[in-house]
């Protein structure tokens, strides 16, 4: 009897559509970054910090992905970015036709750099191409310390590690290196960064790192992420 994995046939479909905003982004210059987490990582703050210091040096555009509400984007959009709304009403990861979407209402020529930030999840977003140039996944000291074991998809699927909320370290149960241990044997090419958005420890780091991703920075080289999902860089 003939079987049909629609999954199968419903993502080479999303991959089209990520392969033609993949393009037109390339076109207008723009870099752009797919940045996930489970909830309450801290994503949002991170890219609010990340606007205002860069404000005047990067152009950052950001597509906020929520179930419901447009706090996020209230947010982005006072500390300089360009931004655009996408609620999915219930749907647990952003797909490539909602950015294909989004876009019509950003200006590309006045971007340098575009965030996508996905739904709060360390499941569906892994497996969704949005035709971004390279993917950042987010944990933080709040949430334990095995995520990387127990959700290995996402950490495989990025090339970039954010750990967060440094400043809680005294605070909680929580080992960084058994964190990065866990990550880096999914993902050996991982590039990890260990910040605080609160104190502000690593995020001058951080910064330097997303202007030079960006192609505004003289300074260390940026490792470029393949087309192919999952790949990892070094």
């Amino acid at each position: 009897m003939p079987r049909v994995t629609i999954a199968r046939h419903i993502l080479a479909a999303n991959e089209e559509v990520a392969a033609e905003v993949r393009q037109r982004l390339a076109a207008a210059g723009v870099r752009c970054i797919n940045l996930m987490s489970g909830p309450g990582a801290g994503k949002t703050t991170l890219l609010e910090r990340s606007v205002a210091r860069l404000r005047g040096r990067l152009a950052i555009g950001v597509i906020e992905g929520d179930i419901e509400t447009s706090l996020d984007a209230e947010r982005m959009e006072a500390a300089g970015a360009q931004v655009v709304q996408i609620n999915t009403r219930g749907a647990c990861h952003l797909e490539a036709q909602m950015v294909r979407d989004a876009l019509e209402a950003l200006d590309l020529q006045r971007l340098d750099l575009l965030f996508i930030e996905n739904i709060g999840n360390l499941v569906c977003p892994a497996a969704w191409d949005l035709g971004e140039d390279l993917r950042v996944v987010v944990v933080c000291t709040t949430e334990g310390d095995e995520k990387p074991a127990k959700y290995p998809q996402i950490f495989a699927a990025a090339q970039v590690l954010v750990l967060n909320k440094l400043d809680l370290l005294p605070y909680v149960d929580y080992d960084p290196e058994r964190v990065r241990a866990q990550a880096l044997a999914v993902n050996p090419g991982l590039q990890i960064f260990a910040l605080s958005c609160r104190s502000g420890e690593g995020l001058d780091t951080w910064c330097d790192w997303l202007l030079a991703f960006a192609g505004k920075s003289s300074g260390a080289a940026v490792s470029e992420a393949p087309h192919a999902m999952g790949g990892a860089v070094s």
